[in-house]
């Protein structure tokens, strides 16, 4: 699989990790590029997965929040902060997730290397429950605010 990789500033000392991660994984990491600002990082790796050059990206910033928030608004993309091996595999395996967000200010080049290989081995699981969901957050996508609220659900804390 090719995997775009995109770094802000804050994440530039992460690069050789990220793309030696990649590679040890068995996968081939695409340099998009780094820019100052994360959005500009984000955007670069969207529009790679948008095009069909690359199927994942993993983008770096200092927190990893800001590339995630960034990621997340470009149509397709399903991004997540992924600072533990759980969540990095179970936002692919669950929510069909591209877009692996890291801090380099959070985590350690070794555990962020155990996070995207957790990344790049995982595949999406097809389970009902989750393509239900999924469909659920095209629909956010496209329609936001316009769609009817789900009515809550009673619960005892």
């Amino acid at each position: 699989m090719r995997i775009a990789v995109a770094f802000d500033h804050a994440g530039v000392p992460f690069t050789h990790v990220v793309a030696e991660a990649i590679r040890a994984a068995g996968h081939e990491p695409v340099d998009v590029g780094t820019c100052d600002d994360y959005p500009d990082a984000a955007l670069l790796a969207g529009q790679a997965i948008h095009s069909g050059e690359v199927e994942r990206a993993v983008v770096v910033c200092g927190s990893g929040a800001g590339i995630a928030v960034a990621a997340t608004k470009l149509p397709g993309i399903r991004a997540c902060v992924g600072h533990d091996t759980y969540t990095a595999a179970q936002c692919v395996t669950h929510d069909d997730c591209n877009v692996l967000c890291v801090g380099a200010r959070v985590i350690g080049p070794v555990y962020a290397a155990a996070c995207i290989t957790a990344f790049a081995g995982a595949s999406f699981s097809g389970e009902e429950r989750h393509v239900r969901r999924l469909h659920k957050i095209d629909q956010l996508e496209q329609r936001g605010f316009a769609l009817e609220p789900p009515t809550p659900q009673e619960h005892t804390p």
